[in-house]
């Protein structure tokens, strides 16, 4: 199945990292300030993407304290018709936790070209890297 993967180590336990996933404001530190969320299974999310003029929806679909958080994933006015998804997994390490972000999804968005969608994902992934600004936010939460 076609995916958009990173992750990144990050010297603090599951519980510390988990702060940041599982409240609203946690994830507004690193993932968009501007996200409207309703953080419970099934609930609905809202956010600019980061080209700055998309904008992405969704809903919650997996919650799984200091282990998962899985939101469906769909860019709105772009083609469409079904969404991706969006999986953040947390694994305790020695050192801390490691976290693993993917997009998949994208052979079933209904979009024809859905290849290109997969192939911008690879570039944002690397541009906007969303995993370091969660170390950051967890990090500057420790400090």
């Amino acid at each position: 199945m076609p995916e958009v993967a990173r992750s990144i180590d990050i010297p603090a336990p599951p519980s510390v990292v988990w702060r940041q996933l599982s409240t609203a404001d946690g994830l507004r530190r690193w993932l968009s300030p501007d996200l409207e969320i309703d953080l419970r299974v099934g609930g609905a999310y809202r956010m600019p993407g980061g080209d700055g003029t998309t904008w992405i929806s969704g809903v919650v679909l997996d919650l799984v304290p200091e282990g998962r958080l899985t939101l469906s994933w769909l860019e709105e006015q772009s083609g469409w018709r079904h969404p991706g998804r969006l999986v953040i997994t947390l694994e305790p390490t020695a050192g801390g936790t490691h976290v693993r972000l993917v997009h998949d999804g994208f052979a079933g968005i209904g979009k024809s070209g859905w290849q290109q969608t997969e192939q911008a994902y690879e570039r944002g992934a690397d541009r906007h890297q969303v995993l370091r600004l969660l170390a950051d936010a967890v990090t500057a939460r420790v400090a």
